[in-house]
């Protein structure tokens, strides 16, 4: 059996998730490219594997994770882009307090593409410049199961379609400028052969 055809048979298996023992799971696992599922209804088991994702998130340091990432193949990710100088939220390029998004979909990239360095908590220790529109509107479901939309720039909108990929199996060393490729090459190999 294939890697991704292991990932693919988790998703048709009904195992309880043990919300307790989610980690973070790193590259090369074959559920970070399997396309994940959309959540059929927003159930205390969502909200509970949310809420896990968001203590793992910030145990990592990171601003946003997908449940790709935990091993889940649901589309559902959660995301924390925090005020600062640059960033607030009424100017739609940060959150107030960590956010989760069910079965989120991209619209309307406004704005140049933008190149800018970004990382990932399941690929530790890489860095690669990454373009994506400066401007994109979100349309998903929030924990209370009613679906909102919102426009979002900067840092608040990389976040949401660097999660995006990952609920479609995409990776940032995928999407990475040639330069960066290059750079991370040894080291995306060492996480290859484990």
């Amino acid at each position: 059996m294939l890697a991704g055809q292991i990932a693919e048979a988790r998703i048709r298996s009904p195992v309880a998730i043990d919300v307790p023992n989610l980690r973070i799971v790193l590259y090369p696992d074959p559920s970070l490219r399997v396309r994940a599922k959309d959540v059929a209804s927003v159930t205390d088991e969502v909200r509970t594997v949310a809420e896990k994702m968001i203590t793992l998130m910030f145990e990592a340091d990171g601003i946003g994770l997908a449940a790709p990432q935990v091993g889940i193949p649901w589309r559902m990710f959660v995301c924390h882009v925090p005020v600062n100088e640059e960033r607030s939220v009424e100017a739609g390029s940060a959150t107030a307090k960590p956010e989760v998004y069910i079965n989120p979909v991209i619209s309307e990239p406004r704005g140049e593409l933008v190149w800018y360095e970004e990382g990932c908590l399941s690929l530790p220790d890489i860095r690669g410049d990454v373009a994506r529109p400066e401007t994109v509107t979100i349309t998903a479901l929030g924990l209370d199961g009613e679906r909102f939309s919102r426009t979002g720039s900067g840092l608040l909108a990389r976040c949401w379609q660097h999660e995006v990929d990952h609920l479609d199996g995409v990776l940032i060393i995928d999407r990475m400028s040639q330069i960066s490729r290059l750079k991370n090459r040894s080291a995306v190999r060492r996480m290859e052969r484990g």
